[in-house]
């Protein structure tokens, strides 16, 4: 007499389903950030959402390798992706922004509320990328520029403007940089990319205090990546040679 009947799982299924586990699991390295930006312990919190910013960035070529919407056709990664992604780089930042009193009361609580309003719309955005996978306005990546601002030392009137005219460029169709997607120019957007990441972790490596060489060259790179798209919007032929045509 049979004690157990169950259906085996194929292993294409477990492997399919292993990638959703590891995009999941940027919710509890959200969840450690947390609880260290409610700590005050911000350089923890940062490191947390690198490691999520890693998940973020290697989850979805593992998914196209094993073929997750195939396999699994009632599990929507895009979904969770996106839970995940509000989490990481738009509530999280918001409350670190709001813990730091970077902008000062009540500013700092205002800043926070802008963010994950304005955040949560974009995200109901359908046309939020270009043909040439640009994002149509600032595509929220609140993570990079809150911890910009605590890289530099923003002072508050310097943080809110930031904050503001970002909030602002969210509803406008103004082009920003998708660094690894975007092929005009992409050996540069991907070296400056790659500049920017190597600095902001050697600033968490000091705590943040960070010498005045370090905060001009992160602050280049960081308004390099910021404005790179716009320019790219209003001059189509720059880097467009060798460039396939959709």
């Amino acid at each position: 007499m049979k004690i157990f009947n169950y259906r085996r799982v194929p292993y294409a299924e477990i492997r399919a389903f292993s990638v959703h586990i590891l995009t999941a699991s940027g919710s509890f390295l959200a969840f450690l950030g947390v609880v260290a930006a409610a700590e005050l312990r911000f350089v923890d919190m940062f490191w947390w959402l690198g490691l999520a910013l890693l998940v973020d960035g290697i989850d979805g070529p593992i998914a196209r390798k094993v073929r997750v919407k195939e396999v699994l056709p009632n599990w929507s990664g895009d979904t969770l992706d996106n839970i995940i992604d509000y989490v990481t780089y738009v509530l999280l930042p918001a409350f670190a922004l709001y813990q730091s009193g970077m902008i000062g009361e009540p500013w700092s609580f205002v800043a926070a509320g802008m963010i994950v309003v304005s955040s949560a719309i974009y995200y109901a955005d359908t046309g939020m990328k270009t043909d040439e996978y640009f994002f149509s306005g600032f595509p929220v990546v609140w993570n990079m520029l809150v911890f910009t601002l605590f890289v530099i030392d923003a002072d508050a009137n310097t943080a809110l403007i930031i904050v503001t005219i970002s909030v602002v460029l969210t509803f406008l169709p103004i082009h920003f940089l998708h660094p690894v997607r975007v092929e005009r120019l992409r050996p540069l957007n991907l070296g400056m990319f790659l500049v920017w990441s190597a600095l902001g972790i050697y600033a968490l490596l000091l705590h943040f205090h960070t010498p005045l060489w370090l905060k001009v060259a992160f602050s280049v790179s960081g308004l390099y990546l910021y404005c790179i798209g716009g320019v790219l919007q209003f001059f189509p032929s720059l880097g467009s040679r060798g460039v396939k045509h959709r």
